[in-house]
């Protein structure tokens, strides 16, 4: 039996993609080499969720089959969490905004001041979900992790200006898909990048979602459709 009793935090990754109907690029930085999860390895931006995530407003939510799906095999109600999560790491990590404009009403929490600064209100409409994993027993740290694809047509702000990114990653780059696979990174993203290969010309989202679902207990290779109780190997 296992005994592994690291918490296992939600988390949302952002995938940005561009020329994807030519020479598909992503958008990846480098992990400092003190990091205690995944050290010097490429990434792309994401994190875990803040409790403080769930009380943002957002312009349009996530819509179906995506939400859906991210909602199975899971507590529904992080749903609005998770994606708030994914637009929040995508603007301190890289400077990068997925919101319209508008005003924010009331006070403006302290983690979203510069980006309201911006004219802007997020909106989670334009992600798709299209990747959940849970981090292996054994690792210093663990995530419930969902990844999203995001087109860089729904970006606010100019793609290539990473001037108010935070400090977290490093050598932000549009990398080639074709040739990502050559930088240092996790198993994991390799696996996401597979997927993103398949479909990048593909503007829908994906027919189902994969999910590696790595208990304490045995690790499972499933697929997320949008149904109750109804997720398939």
């Amino acid at each position: 039996m296992s005994t592994d009793k690291t918490q296992i935090r939600n988390a949302a990754t952002v995938i940005v993609i561009r020329n994807r109907t030519g020479a598909p690029e992503i958008l990846m930085g480098q992990r400092g080499a003190k990091a205690v999860f995944m050290p010097n390895k490429f990434v792309f931006p994401g994190g875990a969720v803040d409790a403080g995530d769930a009380n943002i407003p957002l312009a349009t939510p996530l819509g179906d089959p995506c939400g859906a799906r991210l909602a199975e095999d899971a507590d529904a109600t992080l749903t609005h969490a998770i994606t708030v999560a994914a637009i929040r790491e995508l603007w301190e990590e890289t400077g990068l905004i997925l919101g319209v404009p508008g005003v924010w009403e009331g006070d403006v929490p302290l983690d979203w001041q510069t980006f309201a600064a911006t004219g802007h209100v997020p909106t989670a409409a334009p992600l798709q979900f299209v990747f959940r994993a849970i981090t292996p027993p054994g690792r210093p740290r663990r995530f419930d992790a969902r990844f999203f694809l995001v087109d860089v047509a729904d970006i606010a702000t100019d793609p290539d200006d990473f001037s108010a990114a935070c400090d977290e990653l490093s050598h932000l780059q549009w990398v080639p898909l074709s040739r990502a696979r050559g930088f240092d990174m996790p198993f994991i993203t390799e696996v996401v990048l597979a997927e993103i290969e398949a479909r990048a010309a593909d503007p829908a989202p994906p027919a189902s979602v994969p999910f590696f679902r790595n208990d304490d207990e045995e690790s499972l290779f499933l697929r997320l459709r949008g149904h109750k109780a109804s997720y398939e190997s």
